[in-house]
């Protein structure tokens, strides 16, 4: 298990460039079953999910061709299988991205329940309820099995705004017979570009933005070619760690629309930017101070689907709060385990009061020390290594790889912004 060694307390400097949405970068691997014909996909993300939905598309007898750096081609010729070897599902949540593009195409897949991120329970029932509605059989017993003779546009009504299940209806509709209508969707930045790409692909959607999609069903999709967007999320992080090491940093090849949401919550904590055409300037040496909503009362930065404030950035809010004079209430109302990490932040000495799984209270400013750390996600292990940067000592992170499945090269990157961390293998 490789662990990465971080002395904190030195202030970032330097440029970056925001890589390619890694929620957008899956589904967009998925969708290339949809053809027969070749897809490119520029500015994916080189990380480890990116590569097991590789290794997954290629399973079915898929190609995958690295035509350049985050550039690659995929082509399913003929589909020569439809399950989801188990040890490769296990690995990814985003593995059942591929239910509904193996209906439309191949009328049946097969595949053990997805794995990824521990951080609660995380629903499927709206995925088949979409691809039922559709005109999908599904049967579960320990194992999913989706079968379909014909898939047929429907009035769909999902019961929750899922970007998956939003991602996997309309994959499976694109081909569908007739109109599809899907209402409560998901509109997230890597909905949208998932739409973009199957509309280059010859697929009728509209309404990509907002949480009505119609989808006219056509014969078949051709390949294409498109350009993933900026990972707001990732752009989010960077932001975190220039603000609690006091540094400066500009981020390039950002999408300023994106950043309108996560602008609010950091605005709470003090935290100012500016934005010059795609790149974002993160000034040095900000007052980092909560700003109280009217009456002097305690601000709250809560989670919502888009364009509500991004879940999967509560954890980086929570380290930068420790940070900032005053007190915030962090409510992560989506996923009742991702606030446990906070334990974690205690011991390096925040003062963090847990209210229950889902609300923290934090105040600030607290004076964090290096820990012995295990990353338990994505998103807390990333909050993790921030902490770290802005500790006084020593850091030690271990488990890495959950971190490096969601941010790519990024002991490279964080050296050449001046931050004092190494990758250690430990046998």
């Amino acid at each position: 298990m490789d662990e990465y060694y971080i002395e904190g307390g030195f202030p970032v400097k330097g440029t970056v460039k925001a890589s390619g949405n890694k929620n957008a970068a899956l589904p967009c691997i998925a969708a290339a079953v949809l053809t027969d014909k070749p897809v490119t996909l520029r500015n994916l993300p080189e990380i480890e999910d990116v590569s097991v939905m590789f290794d997954i598309f290629k399973s079915f007898g898929g190609t995958v061709t690295k035509l350049a750096q985050n550039e690659y081609t995929l082509q399913l010729k003929t589909v020569t299988g439809c399950e989801i070897p188990p040890p490769l599902s296990q690995k990814i949540r985003a593995s059942i991205l591929f239910a509904g593009p193996l209906l439309a195409r191949y009328g049946k897949a097969s595949m053990p329940p997805p794995g990824g991120d521990v951080i609660g329970r995380r629903r499927l029932d709206t995925h088949f309820l979409a691809l039922t509605e559709l005109g999908a059989q599904v049967k579960i017993n320990g194992h999913f099995l989706f079968t379909a003779n014909k898939l047929i546009g429907q009035d769909i009504f999902l019961d929750e705004a899922s970007v998956t299940a939003t991602e996997n209806a309309v994959m499976a509709a694109v081909t569908a017979e007739g109109t599809t209508i899907i209402t409560n969707a998901a509109s997230e930045p890597h909905v949208q570009d998932l739409c973009k790409l199957l509309i280059a692909m010859g697929a009728r959607i509209s309404g990509i933005g907002s949480n009505i999609l119609t989808i006219e069903g056509v014969k078949e999709l051709h390949g294409a070619e498109y350009r993933i967007g900026a990972d707001y999320m990732e752009v989010g992080s960077f932001i975190g760690l220039a603000a609690v090491t006091h540094g400066s940093l500009t981020i390039t090849d950002i999408n300023p629309l994106d950043m309108r949401p996560i602008k609010l919550a950091f605005n709470k904590l003090g935290i100012r930017w500016e934005i010059d055409g795609t790149n974002l300037t993160v000034p040095a040496q900000q007052s980092l101070k909560v700003n109280s909503d009217l009456g002097g009362m305690i601000p709250k930065i809560d989670d919502a689907p888009w364009p509500g404030f991004p879940a999967d950035l509560t954890s980086i809010m929570a380290v930068i709060a420790t940070q900032v004079e005053g007190t915030v209430l962090i409510h992560e109302k989506m996923f009742e385990s991702r606030m446990f990490f906070v334990d974690k932040l205690i011991g390096m000495g925040a003062r963090i009061t847990l209210c229950d799984p889902h609300r923290a209270v934090v105040t600030g400013p607290s004076t964090l020390h290096g820990s012995e750390l295990v990353s338990p996600d994505v998103r807390a292990g990333m909050a993790l290594v921030i902490a770290a940067c802005c500790a006084r000592g020593e850091s030690l992170i271990r488990n890495v790889y959950q971190i490096e499945r969601g941010y790519e090269r990024l002991v490279e990157r964080f050296r050449g912004l001046g931050v004092q961390i190494e990758r250690r293998s430990v046998r």
